[in-house]
């Protein structure tokens, strides 16, 4: 009985280290609009969604638990004069967010096509190399997309001194281990939402550049086979060998493994489900390849 308890403990105590910093995001995907050509979409007329009891003037930052596949989840603060950095900014290129690949193009801004990008940005909290903040975003969704906003935060928090609710969101599609984009809310507290307001889905897009979101890989847009995932700007390839194959199904994620790929070890045995078949018949039943064993 003693045992018992004790491993129910440690569970108790996995589950709440592994809790997210807020609810699942507020949108999937599917309900999102294709990018379109701007950075950023705005959601709910503009309106974000916080909890009334965190509309105080007490301080607080909050950060998803890293998940399974490395993955950021939410990060939540009420930014104030008090949470905002003191000392000079320090080195992240220690830190490989999931997805993570240095490549460079001409098209880019910079030449890099990805940025470690801060889901609360080092002017509003000073958290740096943490790796709970930090996602692979590209140049375009960093700069032109959620350095705006986060401007603006920081520019209303300086002239005023009063705080703003924050929350920046990614959203992935199932196992992707890029981010599709960020949901980002802000409230200025002490008027209300008067001085900031905003409710935002901003595209991890780069113009010119189709992005393997299942993976981070890349390419020029028609100089290489599409290898573009099932992100905003992306489509899954469907044209693949036809010779007949052994896979693994996940029937719940809809991916295809090779038999001896580390993730089907992983799968419950409930999502898992045999194959013997073609992978284009695969693809046509809305299946999709896993990103690590590539089949």
């Amino acid at each position: 009985m003693k045992r018992r308890m004790t491993a129910l403990l440690l569970l108790l105590c996995l589950l709440v280290s592994c809790a997210p910093a807020q609810q699942a995001p507020s949108y999937t995907l599917d309900e999102l609009p294709a990018y379109a050509g701007e950075p950023y979409v705005i959601l709910e007329e503009n309106t974000p969604s916080f909890p009334d009891g965190d509309k105080t003037s007490t301080a607080f930052e909050r950060y998803s638990q890293l998940d399974y596949f490395g993955r950021c989840g939410a990060a939540y603060a009420n930014v104030g004069p008090e949470t905002m950095p003191t000392e000079e900014r320090g080195s992240i290129g220690q830190v490989k967010p999931s997805g993570w690949q240095t490549v460079k193009y001409d098209c880019v801004d910079g030449k890099y096509l990805y940025n470690r990008c801060h889901l609360i940005g080092w002017q509003l909290t000073g958290e740096n190399a943490n790796e709970l903040n930090l996602i692979t975003g590209t140049r375009y969704m960093n700069v032109d997309g959620m350095l705006p906003f986060e401007g603006q935060v920081a520019d209303y928090v300086k002239e005023t001194g009063n705080h703003v609710l924050y929350r920046v969101t990614p959203i992935y599609h199932d196992m992707d281990l890029v981010a599709s984009g960020v949901e980002m809310e802000a409230l200025s507290v002490e008027d209300g939402g008067e001085g900031v307001c905003f409710h935002v889905f901003v595209y991890n897009v780069q113009p010119g550049v189709e992005i393997d979101y299942t993976t981070g890989e890349s390419a020029l847009e028609g100089e290489a086979p599409a290898k573009a995932g099932p992100g905003p700007g992306g489509a899954i390839p469907t044209d693949g060998p036809d010779e007949e194959g052994e896979y693994v199904l996940n029937i719940k994620s809809k991916k295809f493994h090779l038999p001896n790929c580390s993730g089907v070890a992983s799968m419950s045995e409930g999502n898992r489900q045999d194959y013997s078949g073609s992978r284009a018949a695969l693809l046509e039943m809305g299946y999709e390849p896993c990103g690590q064993c590539k089949p």
